[in-house]
C-alpha cells in the first residue's frame, strides 16, 4: 500500500486544499504580506492561508490575519477565488490550493510580521508597482478594485 501524501504542510496533497486571503484596506493602502515559504516564496501577497477542518472561511481569515501581520480584523464576504497550482519536476503535484480571498475590514492592532510572514505593510497602488507582487495580487486588485492597483 503507497504511504499517504503529507497534507498537513501542503505539499504532495493527495487533494486540493483550501486557504483563505483577507483583502484589508486603510487610508486607501491595501494589506499585504512578504511570504517566507512557497509557494509564493519572497513575494507580496494578499494576507492569509489554510483553513482548519470546522472553521468558517471568516474564522480562518480573522485567525490567519492575525497570526500574519498581528491585525485584528473583521472578514466578509468572499471577493476572488482561484486556484494555485504547482508541479515539481517530474511533473507531480507539489501544491495545489483553492483559495478565496475575502473583503476584511481593520479593526485594530499594529503591524508586525508573524507566521511565515517575512515582512507586513500597507501598500499604496504606487507601492504595489514596485514591489514584488504575486500575479494573483495584481488580478485580484485589477479585477476587483480599480485599474489603478496594476
Amino acid at each position: 500500500m503507497e504511504k499517504p501524501e503529507n497534507t498537513l504542510s501542503g505539499t504532495y496533497p493527495n487533494r486540493p486544499l483550501v486557504a483563505v486571503g483577507a483583502v484589508v484596506f486603510k487610508e486607501e493602502k491595501v494589506l499585504l504580506v512578504l511570504r517566507g515559504k512557497p509557494p509564493a516564496e519572497n513575494r507580496w501577497s494578499i494576507p492569509g492561508g489554510s483553513v482548519k477542518l470546522g472553521e468558517t472561511l471568516q474564522e480562518a481569515a480573522e485567525r490567519e490575519i492575525m497570526e500574519e501581520t498581528g491585525l485584528t480584523i473583521q472578514a466578509g464576504d468572499p471577493v476572488y477565488t482561484f486556484d494555485v497550482i504547482k508541479r515539481d519536476q517530474k511533473g507531480k503535484i507539489l501544491f495545489h490550493y483553492v483559495i478565496v480571498d475575502l473583503e476584511a475590514d481593520y479593526v485594530s492592532g499594529e503591524l508586525r510580521p508573524g507566521d511565515d510572514a517575512i515582512d507586513v505593510c500597507w501598500a499604496s497602488p504606487r507601492d504595489v508597482k514596485t514591489l514584488k507582487v504575486s500575479a494573483a495580487t495584481h488580478k485580484l486588485l485589477k479585477q476587483c478594485y480599480s485599474s489603478g492597483w496594476l
